[in-house]
């Protein structure tokens, strides 16, 4: 349940981003002279298909229930970019069940221009752990993912591909983790229709995929030690570093940092 705190926020955010639209911004008539710029509240409560009353309820931070199909339909009415649409549904203490909320937007081109001054091995993964950008260190290692042409899917290279099982060291656990990483981190975007679809595509493929995904674990993604056995480099150690990026949490820049031999 929303405080008195999170819904006068509500309230006051709800009416600032009714203030900066206008009718031609949303489709709709100028509607006569106007006392104050943006639009009025019933104009507001028209494109949501609210009640008068009730949208005013909403921005004077009254204690009304508001479900999440209606958050839905207010932050497309206000035309809301993703960080303000999900800043509404945290200040409403409800969940976004709208995938199409979820979209994932282009990949930095700064970003992108950062990997190939990496010198360790690095790659950008999105939401479903495709790989959008890495570097030739990165391509070198990852022989049988990153150096072939096609999507570049993590979990279908470690769960489909020979490869993956003589490269990666102790698949079996590295395999279990991974699992319950991604689990842990495709809960909020399970109405995606591309997760569900490799998510299917692996429960259909891939016994040892299946069998892990029933399990229901869930992790932190972790950094740490990883090692590989190489076709041409031999046996490879490294600490696995993972970071976030600011603009965009769903896109992981992982890089791994060669540890000193033993």
């Amino acid at each position: 349940m929303a405080s008195v705190e999170q819904r006068r926020a509500l309230g006051a955010f709800v009416r600032v981003q009714r203030d900066r639209l206008t009718p031609a911004s949303v489709g709709m008539p100028p509607g006569g002279r106007r006392r104050a710029p943006g639009l009025r509240r019933e104009e507001v409560a028209q494109l949501c298909g609210f009640s008068p009353t009730w949208y005013t309820w909403i921005e004077q931070g009254r204690d009304v229930s508001i479900s999440p199909p209606a958050l839905v339909r207010l932050a497309r009415a206000l035309r809301l970019s993703r960080a303000e649409r999900a800043y509404l549904f945290e200040l409403a203490g409800k969940r976004d069940p709208d995938p199409e909320a979820g979209q994932p937007e282009p990949v930095p081109q700064a970003v992108l221009a950062c990997l190939p001054e990496i010198a360790a091995p690095a790659y950008l993964l999105d939401r479903t752990w495709t790989a959008c950008g890495w570097n030739p260190p990165a391509e070198r290692l990852f022989a049988g993912w990153l150096d072939q042409p096609g999507q570049r899917n993590l979990l279908r290279f470690i769960f489909l591909r020979p490869d993956a099982r003589r490269l990666i060291c102790d698949w079996p656990e590295r395999a279990r983790r991974v699992v319950a990483e991604f689990r842990a981190e495709c809960s909020a975007h399970m109405g995606d229709p591309s997760l569900g679809g490799l998510v299917a595509e692996l429960l259909r493929d891939s016994a040892e995929f299946a069998a892990l995904w029933h399990q229901h674990a869930v992790l932190d993604r972790e950094g740490g030690e990883r090692t590989f056995n190489h076709p041409l480099d031999g046996f490879l150690r490294y600490r696995q570093v993972t970071f976030n990026l600011a603009s965009q949490p769903e896109l992981k820049l992982t890089m791994l940092i060669a540890a000193a031999a033993d």
